[in-house]
């Protein structure tokens, strides 16, 4: 097997509603999240703590009005740097799948690092209760929509168990920070996909 060059990025995007910078490092853990709103900070360690990612987000936005600006801008920006940090995406793993439990939920998430963009997100067709800091599953389902749009991902979410809008957002990001560890692994010279192209 070759060696893995650098695979790190930064990205940033500023907008009238949100100014974010994002810098991931898909091989060295670490890194520092502030944007603002806590329990999109919570989110986003997990992220990085789960998938033993460095990523590290400085980040402003219109959280007088509510959290979905800073929220869908975050995953696109996210979505940005994973996707320029993958590169050609030779030798990754390419597919990764996590189950997570929390209490009473139970999160089931598939990554696909296809370069094709597609979320399938099912927590939106169950009762899931309330929100965790003004943040519910509904601004979840929007930073993935963003992140895999913008990473070239396939990305299924299943919710097998759970109401609770806490454990059921925890459990559904650690779910995908774990499939998506698998999925960037390098594991060979070769690129995971018949047609030469991802």
């Amino acid at each position: 097997m070759t060696s893995v060059l650098t695979r790190t990025a930064t990205v940033s995007r500023d907008t009238k509603e949100t100014q974010i910078r994002v810098s991931i490092d898909l091989d060295s853990p670490g890194g520092t999240v502030r944007t603002g709103h806590g329990f999109l900070d919570h989110m986003l360690d997990q992220l990085s703590r789960h998938g033993r990612l460095g990523l590290t987000v400085e980040a402003t936005g219109d959280l007088h009005i509510e959290p979905h600006h800073l929220v869908e801008d975050t995953g696109i920006t996210v979505g940005q740097a994973l996707g320029e940090a993958l590169g050609k995406r030779v030798g990754i793993e390419r597919y990764g799948s996590a189950f997570v439990p929390m209490d009473e939920t139970l999160a089931h998430v598939v990554v696909d690092l296809s370069g094709r963009a597609h979320l399938a997100f099912e927590p939106e067709k169950l009762d899931v209760w309330g929100a965790a800091g003004n943040f519910t599953h509904y601004h979840l389902r929007e930073f993935l929509r963003g992140l895999s749009n913008h990473a070239g991902m396939t990305l299924h979410v299943r919710l097998l168990a759970g109401r609770e809008a806490h454990h059921v957002i925890e459990a559904i990001m650690k779910a995908f920070a774990r499939a998506l560890r698998d999925a960037v692994k390098v594991t060979s010279d070769e690129l995971a996909s018949t047609k030469g192209l991802l």
